[in-house]
This record gives structure tokens, C-alpha cells and sequence, in this order.
């Protein structure tokens, strides 16, 4: 955790305790442990994290991989309403964030991620192992949505962090499946469990606190493969505000070979402050939220692509994710076998529509493809900018496609799209690729590549 990072009096003084080896054990008497997010349940959210390890980069094949050092420090302060589950066994809440900071750093690369202020009020949906945000104010980039992805969604943690019945000091029960899950980012657990014991109660100001200690080890699989992870940690239950007001957990994540051998390590810190908000924030209240779309669709779901240094700008449906960003291209590509080429060029490189239906023509041609439908180049957008597209039904060999065109021309340089869609899906992806053509723009001056 960064030393300029400061979470509150709470905070401060529940560290204080942990690090000094705990709170003072209170009666005997039984206490209710359960925090219910229920819709209108309001709390401010403070998490920071810090990470530190090693990973085995394979290189070449036959040579030993290379030992890459990883670093990595996150703040993310947030204000979160539950809001009414569209469908059931969903959870559904609606946050603003107010701070985020967050960077990597993997070998000699850094990244940074953090939340346009625009798009800072985020509808977060769990379903299951998925959690899928968007803003109802526009369109996320990929880094926005994970800086979300990788925070914890309270609304499953907590409840499966406590017990939900009155327990007395020495008492231990398991943390639930989808809270392990949540805490360990494992798609799938394959053994091993956490488990919690409450320790005690102490007294800190006027408030009256419940200690608990969390240990355990999972095996799973997440996003990097198989792994292990180790956490012991200690959290804190406001029993006078019926809120885990803090959780600190100190975790080791194993990455694993084939054959369960560690590949890779990572030391983390987790630590996080919950309080209870008093008067919901602006952006949170039902006056701000009234006339929202708050339920996902094919609108408010849009993926942001916006590369500064390749001067291009698009939007694009969450069934594809960008592929290669090289040269003057990036692709997009779909699950099902659809692919995007789009390629920016300088002004005087931007071909008409008729000398780019020419090119497509000559390529179909030389392909010894047969074309059975055609549209030919239209007119989408005029003056400032000239936007035009074209397509055609073909096919090559036994691959029956949809192919789709277009040229972007703007003062400052210009765009053109290929698409290649199966036959079979193109009802459903022509209307996406579509959706990304009139999305296109250019950014900044495109310059012709020096030596050129």
C-alpha cells in the first residue's frame, strides 16, 4: 500500500490494532453478523492494493523461460447503491467513482489505467462468475472496465463472508463458493476453501467492533491459467451499524504449469474501509438516475477505442475484442471467426470509394472467388468528413462470406475498413460491423512514416 495512501480515523486505528496483534477479546454473548444489500443499501467504498512478484515469461521454444518482475499499486475510492435485480439470481448496483489510481508495471513495460470523469457513474451487474459493468453515460475503454473488473463486488463478498446467524468467540464457518470466488478472481475452484473464526469484540471510540480472522487455500483456474492462492487476513463487523467496516487480507498467488509446478508468484496486500453513506450523492439519487437506461443493451454496452498515438477512434460491440495494433492497423475479432482490418493513412493516401471498390474487385478476382450479391459504394455521412461503404456476398472455395467496405476521408487524414463475416453469421454481426463504421473518426494528423 503506498505510505501517501490514508483511509480514515477508522482505518488507521483498526490497522493499528491488527498490526499490534488484535483487539481485545468482549463478552461471550452472541452476536448477529449480517450485512443485507438489499435495494436503496448505500455505503462509500475505499479499497487500495499492492502487488509484488516474479512470472516465468516463456521466450522460445526448448529455452527456459525468463523471469519478468511484476509491481503493481491501485486506489479506488467509490460511492455504491444497490439497485433492483433485472433478473433473478443477479445482484445489481449502481457506483460513482471519486478516486482512481491505478499502475502496472511488468518487466521494463507500465501501464496506467484509470475512469474518465465523464463516464465515473458505472451500473455493475453480477450474474454468476460474470460481472459485466457499463455506464449509462457513454461508451467504456477496455482499461475502464478493468480497473472494475478487478475490484471485488461487495454486495457478493460481504454476505458471504459472514455467517447470517448469531455466533460467540472461537465460533468458524466457511466463506460461501461465489465470495471465494470474488476474492481469489478464479473462474472456476477446483479445491481447498477459506474459512473465517470470530476472534472477538473490541470497543473502538464509540463504536463496538467484531473482529474476525480469515485463513485458507484455493486451487483453481482464472484468466492466467491454473493456480493457488494462500490469504490470511482480518476483518472488522460494525456492530452498531450492521457494516464490515474493514477487511485486510495479505494473499499469495501461485501460478501453475501443466503439471502443477509454480511458474510464477505474487505477493498482494488487499485492504478495504466500508462506512455507511447518511445522504446519497447527486449522481446516485433517484432524481439523477430517473430517465436512465439502466439495464445493459446494445447501445449503452459499447467498447471505446480511442489510440492516441495510431489517431484513430471507433466504437465497437462487447462480442469482439481488439486483436493486433501494428504499424498503421489494428484488427478486431469476433468469437465466432469474423475479423475487422481497419488502417489509417495520411491524407494524400486515402483512396476514393470507386478506387477502393476497384482494389476489393481486383483481390476478388485474383481469389478466384465468385460474388452472388452486391451493394455498391453509398454515401453515409457527407461534409465535414466523407464517409462511404460498400459490400458483397461471395465465395471462396466451400467458404460462403459477407464482405463489408469503408473509406473514411477527414481534413487531417482517413480510414479504410475490411470485414470478413461466415455467411451463417452475417445477420447477426453486419449490423455490428455496421455499428463500428459509423463510429469511425480520425484524431489527430496522420503523417506519412519518415523514409516513406
Amino acid at each position: 500500500m503506498p505510505a501517501t495512501h490514508t483511509r480514515g480515523r477508522i482505518g488507521l486505528v483498526l490497522t493499528c490494532l491488527w498490526l499490534l496483534g488484535g483487539a481485545a477479546a468482549g463478552q461471550d454473548a452472541a452476536v448477529t453478523l449480517q450485512e443485507k444489500f438489499d435495494p436503496g443499501h448505500t455505503s462509500k467504498v475505499d479499497v487500495a492494493v499492492k502487488l509484488t512478484g516474479r512470472l516465468a515469461v516463456p521466450l522460445q521454444k526448448g529455452k527456459a523461460p525468463d523471469l519478468v518482475t511484476l509491481a503493481g499499486t491501485s486506489r479506488v475510492t467509490y460511492e455504491e447503491r444497490v439497485l433492483p435485480p433485472d433478473d433473478a439470481g443477479t445482484l445489481k448496483s449502481v457506483r460513482g467513482y471519486r478516486e482512481v489510481e491505478f499502475g502496472r508495471t511488468l518487466g521494463n513495460a507500465t501501464q496506467d489505467a484509470g475512469i474518465r470523469p465523464s463516464v465515473r457513474r458505472m451500473v455493475v451487474i453480477k450474474t454468476e462468475n460474470r460481472r459485466a459493468p457499463f455506464s449509462p453515460d457513454g461508451p467504456l475503454t477496455w482499461g475502464e472496465i478493468d480497473v472494475v473488473r478487478t475490484d471485488v463486488f461487495n454486495p457478493a463478498v460481504v454476505p458471504g463472508l459472514l455467517p447470517g446467524r448469531p455466533v460467540k468467540k472461537g465460533d468458524t464457518w466457511k466463506v460461501t463458493p461465489a465470495a471465494v470466488a470474488e476474492l481469489t478472481d478464479m473462474e472456476k475452484i477446483e479445491a481447498g476453501e477459506l474459512t473465517v473464526e470470530f476472534v472477538g469484540t473490541t470497543e473502538i471510540g464509540n463504536q463496538k467492533m467484531a473482529r474476525l480472522q480469515i485463513s485458507g487455500t484455493v486451487r483453481g483456474v482464472n484468466q492466467d491459467g491454473p493456480s493457488r492462492q494462500k490469504l490470511d487476513g482480518t476483518a472488522y463487523f460494525d456492530l452498531g451499524a450492521g457494516t464490515l467496516a474493514y477487511l485486510s487480507l495479505k494473499g499469495t498467488h501461485e501460478l501453475l504449469d501443466g503439471a502443477g509446478q509454480v511458474v510464477g508468484r505474487i505477493e498482494g496486500q488487499f485492504t478495504m474501509t466500508r462506512t455507511k453513506l447518511d445522504k446519497l450523492p447527486p449522481d446516485l439519487s433517484d432524481a439523477s438516475l430517473r430517465g436512465l437506461e439502466l439495464r445493459p443493451n446494445a447501445e449503452n454496452t459499447l467498447m471505446l477505442y480511442d489510440d492516441p498515438r495510431l489517431g484513430v477512434r471507433f466504437l465497437y460491440p462487447r462480442g469482439w475484442r481488439v486483436g493486433a495494433v501494428q504499424g498503421k492497423q489494428v484488427t478486431l475479432d469476433h468469437a465466432r471467426g469474423s475479423g475487422v482490418l481497419i488502417t489509417v493513412e495520411p491524407t494524400a493516401k486515402v483512396p476514393t470509394a470507386a478506387e477502393y471498390a476497384k482494389e476489393i474487385a481486383t483481390f476478388i478476382q485474383k481469389e478466384k472467388a465468385t460474388v452472388t450479391a452486391e451493394d455498391k459504394p453509398t454515401r453515409v455521412r457527407a461534409e465535414p468528413v466523407q464517409l462511404d461503404r460498400f459490400g458483397m456476398d461471395a465465395t471462396f472455395g466451400n467458404d460462403k462470406v459477407r464482405l463489408e467496405y469503408a473509406v473514411l476521408a477527414q481534413s487531417d487524414g482517413g480510414v479504410t475498413l475490411a470485414a470478413r463475416i461466415p455467411a451463417a453469421d452475417a445477420a447477426a454481426l453486419k449490423p455490428e460491423v455496421e455499428r463500428v463504421i459509423r463510429s469511425l473518426s480520425v484524431t489527430k494528423k496522420i503523417e506519412e512514416p519518415a523514409g516513406k
